[in-house]
């Protein structure tokens, strides 16, 4: 039975992903995924233009993945604080259950390739942290919040710099680890320190 158009090109991310997840991992080369598969690497180019695509590809997982997840988390937690606090928890499970992800998403994975897609990764944290930002603005009218500390930053946007800086440490604290040091393991011991 013939293959559906979509179903090799998301069995190479898979095996791409999956190559990813290597605690000693090292920068992968389209010979090694054609090998890992089975087939030239001439059929990895029949789906994917360039490698940078096939890291596109595992980008735009990430990207709505996390956002579909933090939509419905905005949608089902009307606390801001709570939100905030589940929106940093989902990103170091997403990280957890992705190893792989977690190398594109540092970085680690991204080096000596183009360099819109270390860009893409870039937006993607910006984007998450506006969205952090969203929830801890919208705690701060529930809970009445000082409008802008003494340097007259906002402390919304502050704080969901702090929080995104302490999901990007965990992530390379994972990935740098080989995937032992899992992202959520100390996050409930921590939370509280976040919180203040």
């Amino acid at each position: 039975m013939p293959r559906a158009k979509g179903e090799r090109k998301l069995e190479i991310l898979k095996a791409l992903a999956h190559m990813l997840e290597a605690p000693r991992w090292e920068r992968i080369t389209t010979a090694a995924l054609a090998e890992r598969l089975s087939v030239s690497e001439a059929a990895l180019y029949r789906h994917f233009a360039s490698k940078a695509q096939m890291y596109e590809g595992l980008i735009d997982f990430i990207e709505s993945s996390v956002f579909s997840l933090a939509n419905r988390i905005a949608d089902d937690e009307p606390d801001g604080r709570r939100q905030a606090d589940k929106l940093l928890e989902m990103l170091l499970a997403f990280a957890e259950k992705n190893p792989g992800m977690v190398r594109v998403m540092t970085g680690d994975a991204l080096v000596g390739e183009h360099e819109r897609l270390q860009a893409r990764m870039n937006q993607f944290f910006d984007r998450f942290e506006a969205t952090l930002k969203q929830a801890l603005r919208l705690a701060a009218s529930q809970h009445g919040a000082a409008e802008a500390d003494a340097a007259g930053a906002k402390p919304d946007a502050a704080r969901a710099a702090v929080l995104l800086r302490y999901a990007i440490g965990c992530l390379h604290q994972y990935a740098k680890s080989g995937f032992a040091r899992k992202p959520t393991e100390s996050f409930a011991a921590q939370r509280p320190y976040l919180a203040a």
